[in-house]
């Protein structure tokens, strides 16, 4: 499988009442429950609604060079003119026209996708992010190679 090239949102994963792992598409997670909110607290439950649209808008770039990239949404509401002042301060970088922190390093092994992480994550600083079915897991959230 070639995987260089975007990959976006597919489905995040939570636990089940049976502590089984399930996975919800976008609508789905949008629609679910909130246990870690008050929900009858309209602006925590307006935070957690944006929170969950910026997963969704969520991407992840593979580049040729070992470089990827996780990308997020603009927040809504934002003109580019506020965009280009936090570019130019420092605030944040862009990277094809989304926000991203500093690239992380990934490699191929044996046709798998691994991702540098730092000693302490694992044996040897690296983590597996493709999986049997075609996705990147990154956390809890799946990602699908864009078209």
């Amino acid at each position: 499988m070639n995987y260089i090239g975007t990959w976006e949102f597919h489905s995040v994963g939570t636990l089940n009442e049976n502590d089984e792992m399930v996975y919800m598409g976008a609508e789905e997670y949008l629609k679910s429950p909130m246990p870690y909110v008050d929900e009858t607290d309209p602006e925590a439950v307006e935070d957690e609604i944006k929170e969950r649209k910026r997963t969704i808008g969520g991407k992840i770039a593979l580049c040729e060079e070992g470089e990827l990239y996780m990308l997020q949404p603009l927040p809504e509401g934002v003109s580019q003119e506020q965009v280009d002042v936090a570019v130019k301060a420092g605030h944040i970088k862009l990277y094809d026209g989304m926000m991203t922190d500093d690239p992380m390093r990934w490699e191929e092994r044996d046709g798998e996708v691994w991702l540098e992480v730092g000693m302490g994550m694992s044996d040897d600083g690296w983590v597996k992010l493709s999986d049997e079915e075609g996705f990147l897991n990154f956390m809890n959230i799946r990602y699908t190679k864009s078209e």
